[in-house]
Formats: structure tokens, sequence, C-alpha cells
């Protein structure tokens, strides 16, 4: 099983889109995918996959009632199906996650009089093994935000390894140049191991300095197995639509772009990769980039 968080304490890196995206490449790929994002702020991606409508809804049963043990009803029936062609799995983003933090202290509080434990950072890996999710999905993507806190310790404690997307300016080298000191320090804060999939510098213009910082992750032992152009475009595009980039260039626009497939068949090649570092083998890979793989055809 594949599990891991798209994650850079950098924000702007383009990580929610990247993490979307991919998922999607899983799922062409005939891979069982759930994307679990943990983002308080709107504009996230339950957003981009146009499931967010409840997210105001008090009443609502959502993660953060299962993450205190106080769901409603069970884990699975908070799943929703996106993404018709190839059927990703999204456990929708809710407003009460911006009281996460408040919520888990309150309940390791009240367990702590009762003489019980209730460690507030793995609570989304007990939801996930009381959920037997192992049994249904082969991929398991988490989308927290930058931020350090609760969102972020959960995400890395249940899936224990990163896809980092790397912006290519001076801000981002300065994230460079302290990746390895930040993943030692998330192992000593949680006291686990963390593995790096893969470092993904995104947005990337082709510069001399861009391409310098590229060097740079690489010579720091991080694996980069592609390099994202800026496609600002296409990417727009996608949150405009709502959907992922392969619907996008396959039903948004008029006609294809040698440089838009190429980005697509980027975000196949890194899922082939993902899933070779924990020795998945997809069983219908497509040909990167190929937009119809996978769909029924279409009679003349």
């Amino acid at each position: 099983m594949l599990t891991y968080t798209s994650y850079s304490e950098a924000g702007g890196t383009g990580k929610t889109t990247l993490a979307a995206n991919v998922a999607v490449s899983h799922a062409r790929a005939g891979l069982d995918v759930l994307v679990v994002p943990l983002d308080p702020q709107d504009g996230d991606l339950s957003y981009l996959f146009d499931v967010d409508e409840q997210r105001a809804d008090p009443a609502v049963d959502n993660l953060v009632r299962h993450l205190v043990g106080r769901g409603s009803g069970s884990f699975r029936d908070l799943v929703r199906t996106v993404d018709s062609e190839y059927g990703i799995d999204v456990i929708p983003e809710h407003n009460m996650l911006e009281r996460l933090g408040d919520a888990l202290r309150r309940e390791a509080d009240q367990r702590e009089t009762l003489g019980e434990s209730f460690p507030t950072r793995t609570q989304l890996l007990r939801v996930f093994r009381e959920a037997a999710l192992n049994e249904d999905y082969d991929v398991i993507v988490s989308d927290p935000p930058a931020t350090a806190g609760p969102h972020l310790y959960n995400a890395i404690h249940a899936t224990r390894n990163l896809l980092i997307p790397v912006e290519p300016t001076g801000k981002g080298q300065a994230a460079v140049s302290g990746l390895e000191d930040l993943v030692e320090n998330l192992e000593e804060d949680l006291g686990i191991e963390i593995g790096v999939l893969a470092a993904v510098p995104n947005r990337v213009k082709g510069t001399r300095d861009q391409e310098a910082i590229v060097d740079e992750i690489e010579a720091l032992g991080f694996d980069v197995p592609v390099v994202i152009r800026d496609r600002a475009s296409l990417l727009e595009g996608c949150w405009r639509q709502q959907c992922s980039a392969f619907t996008y260039v396959r039903e948004h626009r008029s006609r294809e772009r040698d440089y838009e497939l190429d980005t697509l068949a980027k975000f196949d090649r890194l899922a082939r990769h993902l899933e070779a570092q924990v020795g998945i083998e997809a069983p219908d890979p497509p040909e990167p980039g190929d937009i119809q793989h996978g769909l029924p055809e279409v009679e003349p």
C-alpha cells in the first residue's frame, strides 16, 4: 500500500494541485485511491473536486468528529467519489477543521480525567486502521495545510511518507536548504521514521537560477523524478472548472497542446515513481499523458 502526504513548509508551491493530479494518475493506472485533505481554508482540494457544498453545515458528519471518536456514522459514509472517469474517493473537508486543535485537546483532557490515553497526533492513523482502509485502497494521499499543527502531524503520522513540491525561487531555495533539517525535525518531534518519496520542482520557468535549485535538491540526495514547468493557464483552468488537469485538457480545451500533454505525462511518470518506491505495480498504466486511456471508446 502507498500512503503519502503532499507537504511543503513554504506556501504557494502548488502542493494541492500536485496532490490532486497525481492522485488521478494513480487511478488512471487502475489503482484504488483515497484522498484525505485536511486544509481548513476555502479553495482547497475539496473545492477543486467540487465536493465542498456541505463544509459549512454544522450538523453533517465529518472527519473531525471521527478524529475525536464522535462520528455519527461509519467513516466510510464520508467518502465521495469524484472524477467519474477514473473514480477517486475523497473525504470532503469541513469548517470544523479550523478548530481541530481545540477539539483534540478537549477530548484528550476528558479522556485524561477517566484515566485514558488520547494521543492527539495519531488519531488519523487510528481512524484509518479502524476503517480497515488497507482492504479497499492501494493508495492514500493526504493534503494538510503548510503550517505546522495537528492537521500536518496527523497526516504524517498516518502516511509516514512525503511528496515535497519545491518552489524554484529565492524563497524556495531557502526551503531546499532546510529540507534535510525539516525531515529530521519531524521525525524527532513525532518519534517515527519518515520517507521522502520525491521532491518535485514545480512552476519552473527554466532560468539558470532555477536550474541551480534543481541541482541542489538532487545534490542533497532527494529523488527528483520530474520537473514541472510553469503551466499557469492549465492549472488555473483546473480550479476554474473544478476538475483535474486531465479532465480540463480533454473537455475544456478546443485542441490538444503538446506542452500541456507533456505536463500530464509528468504527473503520470511521478505516480509510477511513487508506486515503485513501495513496490506497487499498477495493473493498467497508461502511456504517459494519454488522456483517452481507460475511457470508453466513442462511436465515430
